[in-house]
């Protein structure tokens, strides 16, 4: 079925859409700063030639095939200058068949159907069913590693770690407040923090985190929040990695594989 826009509402409508395009763009790159960028180029493209815009998709679906364009003419998934920062994610980049992360991605933490990302990506629906299957193997494969999670409900707390065990990591701990979770981590220091914002104290998953980093440095982190939106203005530095409440199983596997892809991250300052 087709959608159209009218152009009253339309940059009402893309404004809404574009911190998922964010979200999308960061984890594809592992920064803000480069996600962002592309995010920007997506948007001055629009405003320079709108006709590039698919108008017989969804608003959001429309937005990221415009990513995409421009995505696939750089030809490079990082930008070889952060290449020393993000240590071995380069390497491990280059080894991956192309598109298979973006297909990965645009299924499990965007939640697009197979005929929307073959729209998206303008391919074929059975080529986007192999470009996931094989992303799974070779992001899975490629690296594991020890996670702590920061969670103050016990359920989510035993759930998250039953999936990345499954994954074939290893759990550190789980913290339920602030002073827990500084205390594990720099006890056990671990390769990764799943994190969640509001703890049983009710202090913050986010000042746990930048406690954390003072010692840990450039550990990579996932945030877990309810309005993932809300964390991706643009304002200031923020997470490169996020999950939404209620979460899937295949999102929470998917930004853990992706974020342990790298050796660093930018975390959320307040």
């Amino acid at each position: 079925m087709s959608t159209t826009h009218s152009n009253e509402d339309f940059s009402d409508q893309v404004a809404r859409e574009l911190p998922f395009l964010r979200r999308y763009a960061r984890a594809l790159t592992g920064t803000q700063s480069s996600g962002d960028q592309y995010a920007v180029a997506t948007l001055e493209a629009i405003l320079q030639d709108r006709s590039i815009f698919d108008n017989t998709l969804s608003v959001k679906g429309g937005l990221f095939k415009c990513f995409h364009a421009i995505w696939a003419s750089t030809g490079a998934p990082v930008n070889r200058d952060e290449a020393g920062e993000l240590g071995a994610a380069f390497k491990h980049l280059a080894a991956l068949g192309a598109n298979t992360r973006e297909a990965l991605l645009l299924s499990t933490v965007e939640e697009f159907s197979i005929q929307e990302i073959a729209l998206i990506m303008e391919a074929s629906r059975d080529d986007v069913r192999h470009l996931i299957s094989t992303a799974r193997k070779d992001m899975e494969d490629s690296i594991s590693g020890s996670i702590m999670i920061i969670e103050d409900e016990p359920i989510i707390a035993a759930d998250i770690s039953a999936i990345v065990t499954d994954l074939g990591h290893k759990v550190t701990g789980i913290a339920r407040t602030r002073a827990a979770a500084v205390e594990l981590g720099n006890k056990k220091k671990p390769d990764l923090i799943l994190a969640d914002i509001q703890l049983a104290d009710n202090s913050s998953g986010i000042d746990a985190v930048n406690d954390l980093m003072k010692d840990l440095g450039d550990t990579p982190v996932i945030f877990i929040t309810a309005f993932p939106e809300r964390l991706l203005t643009g304002d200031r530095p923020e997470p490169a990695f996020l999950i939404a409440k209620p979460y899937k199983e295949e999102q929470v596997q998917s930004a853990v594989s992706q974020a342990m892809f790298f050796a660093s991250t930018e975390t959320l300052k307040v």
